[in-house]
């Protein structure tokens, strides 16, 4: 008898071993019972009772669920908690710091925050001259103009211009002036970016700048999918600042519950969904409020008007793909719940707005639920 066999809610297995065929079967889910339970009134060899008591006693070691380890880090400017199930905590941990590892170098190489990343020397490499580019990097930059086609340029990595003339990056918000707004828009736009290949290259037409923003969480949550999936990590989860993704259920083979935020006030769970696979991207505006002579600037920009967005509230996006999702759910955000939700239902997108109530006399905001088919099906099956 494998392990494989004990897989299951419910099994009957006969006990054959040594060659004696024991007249009891197991029932996996009530293997704590008493031993007589198992054994019909009948003259049983003592092999028989051996092999039966040692399989009684190996059991629950089998069934039961493991260990759970967490960690908690500061990654890619948020806090990221990781948690994986593993028969020891040592497993466990070295599991936990090959993730770590792997978001490390993702930041590594994408944050503008660091000077030596490969997105930083993309940005300051001389207008109209190649940057050669690995084989990881050209299929991620390739996907990302193909995203900001796709979607209308509702997403854009080539926003960076508009992001440091909104003071958004480093200096707590600012208001541009006409003139420059309109040359922080001119400098930007992945459509001044030309891909090339044999070798992969690319070559910027104008002063653009890339920025990692709303894709670089998800492809380091991808990235570290890859790898558990080819260690066969056991089950774990990542919570990335408003991205989870998990690996599998659990042990007992239950979703994991994930809580999505209120939209105004991150700080505090507003609806509890189960998660068995894939990546669940949350893009709100209360994420990191800005606040400047007393108004209120929203992080997150629109690449077509240069402008913050404009939407109040928040969506949240699943998808097999932590980059997909990342990307969508700031493209969502961006195009807002009435274009947003079109677009998503007319691509059998599971999305889902959280619409905050225009009175603004109350803390105590009403939120109006807007899910796409896919994301009702899929986590609100119970909503009316």
């Amino acid at each position: 008898m494998s392990k494989d066999d004990l897989k299951g809610d419910s099994k009957l297995l006969p006990i054959r071993k040594f060659g004696v065929e024991c007249t009891g079967q197991v029932d996996v889910r009530r293997a704590i019972l008493p031993l007589a339970h198992y054994l019909k009134p009948k003259t049983v060899s003592v092999a028989c009772w051996l092999v039966l008591t040692c399989t009684l006693i190996t059991l629950p070691l089998w069934a039961s669920p493991s260990h759970k380890v967490t960690r908690q880090v500061f990654l890619m400017g948020t806090r990221c908690t990781l948690a994986v199930y593993a028969d020891e905590r040592r497993k466990g941990l070295v599991e936990l710091e090959e993730f770590v590892r792997i978001l490390e170098q993702t930041e590594r190489e994408l944050s503008t925050w660091r000077e030596d990343s490969v997105l930083s020397r993309l940005n300051r490499h001389p207008v109209g001259m190649a940057f050669i580019l690995d084989k990881n990097l050209c299929s991620l930059l390739g996907r990302l103009l193909f995203w900001s086609r796709a979607t209308g340029r509702a997403f854009d990595p080539g926003v960076g211009a508009l992001i440091d003339v909104w003071g958004i990056r480093r200096d707590g918000g600012s208001w541009p002036s006409v003139e420059a707004l309109e040359s922080a828009q001119w400098r930007s736009g992945a459509e001044h970016l030309v891909l090339q290949t044999a070798p992969c290259r690319v070559i910027r037409e104008r002063d653009v700048i890339l920025d990692a923003g709303a894709f670089g969480k998800g492809e380091a949550l991808d990235r570290v999918a890859a790898e558990a999936l080819r260690r066969g990590t056991p089950p774990w989860l990542i919570d990335l600042g408003g991205q989870t993704i998990v690996g599998s259920t659990t042990p007992t083979n239950r979703s994991w519950k994930i809580s999505i935020a209120h939209p105004s006030k991150r700080g505090e769970p507003f609806l509890e969904v189960e998660l068995d696979s894939g990546v669940l991207a949350t893009s709100g505006g209360s994420e990191r409020s800005i606040s400047v002579n007393g108004q209120s600037i929203n992080h997150i920009l629109d690449p077509r008007s240069g402008q913050p967005a404009g939407f109040r509230g928040s969506v949240t996006v699943w998808h097999p793909r932590g980059f997909t999702a990342d990307i969508l759910s700031t493209a969502l955000y961006v195009m807002g719940p009435e274009e947003g939700l079109s677009w998503a239902e007319a691509r059998d997108l599971a999305v889902c707005f959280f619409v905050l109530s225009d009175d603004t006399s109350s803390d105590s905001y009403q939120v109006d639920v807007r899910p796409s088919h896919i994301f009702r099906q899929r986590f609100l099956q119970d909503m009316k």
